[in-house]
């Protein structure tokens, strides 16, 4: 199955992590990437639906998406109903002091598993709990999803076309760039705290005011003087040259030639000195923009790529993924790793893109399925063979 005892520069660092689905799994895995200890709790009789989510790996029973989110992890079931499993989370709260739960706001304090229950035991525990609407405010239990909390946000509002309105994106904004990674941020912000002071602490985290803080510039300026964005008018929403263009054979080009420079070599590339001196935001934008489309629809997008690969000019064709995860670049940069399966064979996986010059990540083995290291971990808490069977008998790890 692979080995947990992690080497890269979070190592000595142990994690309890009682999140499911994308969210939380997302930010453990980039911390158990970095050599960090995770211990996943799981529920015996109600799995993570990614756990039996197609496709699954070739002659396994693992689900591909599991084998990610759950890399380099350890899993144990425990019935959290069940005050024998409360105790079992406390004992693993002395070693396993970082904490990141995913649950609606009140749960975790119904089952006497809250921060300030926990801390109790271990004053120096990091909690982290991840919701959607953060733990106040009006919103706090409602249910929603990487849509919602875009929406609410305020993002949609100038995202998309004026014709078609908001567009979706092909990942989970919300959930990852605002849950996850702000999740990794805050909890190592907090270790540090802690080496510095012996301090733990809680954190509030809430999608969506991650997705809020995104707003940047034009939130900025929204607070400022109140101006509303507006789709496809803005610099980097449509309203200027900066967008995809389709090509001759209906793939697309992207331009995001913004500097003086780039735009100088991007007219350059496509036979139209005329348009420098309009820059990527020309007066007369609309007329300008539909004889860039025409231009770009004048050609196939591998020859608009062959044209281009002697420019500087920010032009770059918009790939399949299956083309952008075997391209050279992928590859050069390691974006593809292949990790063994328990029973022989390998897995193409996602690689950590977080690169350290001392500390090399080390991809210790694929998500194992729920509840593999149960007997293990119970067995490291001094309790004896008869005491777990007991406990198995009274649905303790269901």
């Amino acid at each position: 199955m692979g080995h947990y005892s992690n080497s890269g520069p979070l190592s000595g660092i142990k994690i309890l992590d009682f999140s499911s689905l994308l969210p939380g799994p997302f930010a453990t895995l980039y911390l158990a990437d970095m050599g960090a200890t995770v211990l996943r709790v799981g529920s015996g009789t109600r799995p993570d639906p990614i756990e039996t989510r197609t496709p699954f790996i070739p002659e396994t029973e693992i689900s591909a998406l599991w084998a990610y989110l759950a890399r380099g992890k350890q899993s144990i079931n425990l019935n959290l109903k069940n005050p024998k499993a409360v105790r079992i989370v406390e004992q693993l709260i002395a070693e396993y002091d970082v904490v990141i739960e995913q649950f609606r706001p009140g749960v975790m304090g119904k089952l006497r598993l809250d921060y300030e229950s926990l801390k109790k035991i271990n004053p120096a525990v990091i909690y982290c709990s991840l919701t959607g609407y953060g733990q106040t405010g009006p919103l706090r239990k409602r249910a929603g999803h990487d849509i919602n909390y875009l929406s609410l946000a305020g993002l949609p509002a100038y995202s998309g076309k004026k014709e078609s309105g908001p567009s979706l994106t092909g990942m989970q904004i919300a959930d990852i760039a605002s849950g996850s990674l702000h999740s990794v941020i805050g909890i190592l912000a907090a270790v540090i705290h802690r080496k510095e002071t012996g301090e733990g602490q809680y954190i509030d985290l809430a999608m969506m005011d991650g997705v809020m803080a995104f707003n940047i510039a034009s939130g900025v300026s929204c607070l400022v003087d109140g101006t509303e964005p507006v789709r496809e008018r803005e610099r980097l929403n449509g309203g200027t040259l900066y967008d995809f263009y389709e090509t001759k054979d209906g793939e697309y080009m992207s331009l995001g030639a913004l500097e003086p420079q780039f735009f100088k070599a991007f007219c350059e590339a496509i036979g139209r000195p005329d348009l420098i001196s309009g820059g990527i935001a020309p007066k007369n934008i609309e007329t300008v923009k539909a004889e860039v489309r025409a231009i770009f629809k004048s050609k196939t997008r591998d020859e608009w790529r062959e044209i281009f690969r002697d420019f500087d000019a920010c032009v770059e064709p918009v790939l399949g993924l299956s083309e952008a995860l075997n391209s050279a670049q992928a590859k050069e940069r390691q974006m593809v790793i292949d990790i063994e399966l328990p029973e022989g064979g390998k897995v193409r996986q996602l690689a950590n893109p977080i690169k350290f010059s001392h500390a090399p990540k080390e991809y210790t083995s694929i998500g194992v399925p729920s509840g593999t290291h149960t007997k293990e971990i119970i067995g490291g808490l001094s309790y004896s063979e008869e005491e777990y069977k007991r406990m198995e008998q009274e649905g303790v790890f269901s």
